[in-house]
This record gives structure tokens, C-alpha cells and sequence, in this order.
């Protein structure tokens, strides 16, 4: 039991829809703001929970924290910030500045609310695209220098940058770099590899791959919520000011590594492999997340077999209305 407040923002997205069902679950109040530029119905099922309020508002606006808070609770314990422009793609299609003013300025303008209300923690949503290309071939740790290689990673290493600077504040910043999500939530991605691959061998029968090569870090978006929460019921002393990678070791796949679960569930899959020398992502790195398994015991439950056969059953029993429609792939439907 807690009587905890946590304020989200981007709540109505693919993690903070999630997110906001297992605090709700776990008995924290949640305020959630959103844009709502996705709809709402990630979030319809919460409406009527006592330990839910919801503001409809856009996190450039200079008091849309302030004005989130319900006036009869107290002031948010933490402030989770999921909002902004997510993906390399989808910033490619808005643009440097409209992605500087969502991603980095904004993430300026949502602490500097929480810090002047009296909000003690900060949990930031980064990536581990920062990283970029590993030069050497060795897992990256958080000590790692950066090396961005998207808009993407450019605006989230500039919004850790002044989180970081303000490890002091009484408004203690706690900064994740999320591995590649996969998974069902109630506001479903379809651009993110697993989910998109398991979309397109089922409709298609067919995948056509680039970069079959390359690396990435791969986690379930369940396992994300649990890592979050973590952070939130860690001591002070253990989160102020820390970066940690969140994800698996054992979510460190090939592109072609996850083609061969999807191959696993839907044998007839006809594969086709590409290059692609320029353009597009070029991340190929392996993650080591050794350091939240010893800070916040954190470890994952679920497995890239687990997400694969999750999508592929929602999409069989038609739980997902219209997975093509543009709705569930952030940088397409940002540009209609």
C-alpha cells in the first residue's frame, strides 16, 4: 500500500499508458498529462479510478505541470517525463527545431515546474541510441563516451546534459536509457523492430531486412514499467543524478537474431536481406546493464520469444483494430 502521487507525462503513450495501469495497480496516485496527439483510448479504462486524474495539455506550455495538479492532492512525489518526439524516425519528419523544442527545451520547462513545486524526484526517458556505434566492438556501460549518430540521440543527450548539471537540486534527476522496446500495451507501437517484424511476416508473409548484422538491445515494455517503479522506491542516495541502461544482457540480438524468433512462430515467412550503407539508423552496439542489476536489482522477467508471441497472438485474435493504420507508428502519424 502507498499513498504516493506520481505525475506522468506522455502518459497516454506506449509506456506511460502502461506505466499508469500498474502504479494505478500498485495503489500510487497518478495524474497523467497528455497532448493526446495519438487519441485517448490507451487510457479510457482508467477514467472512472479514484486514484486517477488526467489534464489534457502540451508540455511546451510554461505551466502545464503546475496546472495538472489536482488541487485536493498533495504535490507529485515524483515526476516521470515520457513526453516528447520519440524515434529517429519521427524526428527526422519534424524537423531540428520543432524535435529541439519537445525533446530538450521542454524537458527544461517540465523540471523547472517540478523543481519549483517541491517535487523530489525526476525520472527522465532517454535511450541507449545515445551510444551509437561501439567503436571497439565491447559492450557499452553508462561510462561510455556518447556518440549519436540520429536527431534523435542529439536531443536526448542534450536534455541529459541539464538534468545531469542539476544532480544538486532538491529535485533529484534519475535518467533511463531504455534498450529497444517491444511488447503489447494499450497504446501499441508497430515502427519498433520485434513488433514491426511479427506485424509483417503476419500480414505480408514476408520481411524484407536491412543491416542483418547489426546489434541492438532488446527489452519488453513490462519489464520497463518494473524498472521505472524501481527507480521510484529507491532510496535517494542510490538514484540522485544517475544514468542507468535499463534492459537485459540477454536481449543483445542481431537484427537477424530476431528474425529467427519471428521465423520460429510463422515458418513460411519469405526473408528477403538488403544493404543499406547510408541513411536510416546505423546503431550496432551490445549494451551491458550490469550496473541496475547491482544498484536496484533490477532483472528482466520477460524474453524477445515472450514479446514475439505476445504480438502475434493480439494480431491473430484481432485485438488490435487496424494494426496498419498509421496511428501506431509515431513518425507517419505525426507528419499527416
Amino acid at each position: 500500500m502507498t499513498d504516493k502521487h506520481i505525475l506522468i507525462t506522455g502518459g497516454a503513450g506506449y509506456i506511460g499508458s502502461l506505466l499508469t495501469s500498474e502504479l494505478l495497480r500498485q495503489n500510487y496516485r497518478v495524474t497523467l498529462l497528455d497532448s493526446l496527439l495519438f487519441g485517448g483510448e490507451s487510457i479510457l479504462p482508467f477514467l472512472s479510478h479514484p486514484n486517477f486524474h488526467f489534464i489534457k495539455s502540451d508540455v511546451t506550455e510554461p505551466r502545464a505541470v503546475r496546472d495538472a495538479v489536482k488541487k485536493d492532492w498533495q504535490i507529485p512525489d515524483a515526476v516521470i517525463h515520457l513526453a516528447g518526439i520519440v524515434g529517429f524516425p519521427a524526428c527526422q519528419a519534424v524537423g531540428r527545431q520543432v524535435a529541439w523544442k519537445y525533446n530538450v527545451e521542454a524537458t527544461k520547462t517540465v523540471y523547472g515546474q517540478a523543481a519549483d513545486l517541491g517535487v523530489e524526484r525526476f525520472v527522465f526517458a532517454s535511450t541507449y541510441s545515445n551510444y551509437g556505434l561501439s567503436e571497439d566492438g565491447k559492450p557499452v556501460t553508462e561510462e561510455t563516451p556518447l556518440n549519436p549518430q540520429s536527431l534523435y540521440a542529439e536531443t536526448k543527450i542534450a536534455a541529459e546534459e541539464y538534468l545531469l548539471a542539476q544532480k544538486d537540486s532538491p529535485c533529484a534527476p534519475l535518467l533511463f536509457r531504455f534498450a529497444t522496446l517491444y511488447g503489447i500495451s494499450p497504446r501499441t507501437r508497430f515502427d519498433l523492430i520485434v513488433n514491426q517484424f511479427v506485424l509483417e511476416a503476419f500480414i505480408k508473409r514476408q520481411l524484407v531486412i536491412y543491416q542483418r548484422g547489426y546489434s541492438r538491445s532488446f527489452v519488453h515494455i513490462r519489464d520497463v514499467a518494473r524498472g521505472v517503479i524501481m527507480g521510484l522506491e529507491a532510496g535517494q542516495d542510490k538514484i540522485r543524478g544517475q544514468v542507468f541502461n535499463l534492459g537485459t544482457e540477454n536481449g543483445n540480438y542481431s537484427k537477424n537474431d530476431i528474425v529467427g524468433f519471428v521465423l520460429k512462430r510463422m515458418p513460411e515467412t519469405v526473408v528477403e536481406y538488403k544493404d543499406l550503407t547510408f541513411g536510416g539508423d546505423m546503431r550496432d552496439i551490445t549494451v551491458s546493464f550490469e550496473k541496475i542489476r547491482r544498484v536496484l536489482g533490477f532483472e528482466t522477467t520477460l524474453t524477445v520469444d515472450d514479446g514475439v508471441r505476445e504480438v502475434l497472438f493480439a494480431l491473430k485474435s484481432g485485438l488490435i483494430k487496424d494494426p496498419t493504420d498509421d496511428r501506431y507508428r509515431n513518425a507517419q502519424f505525426i507528419v499527416q
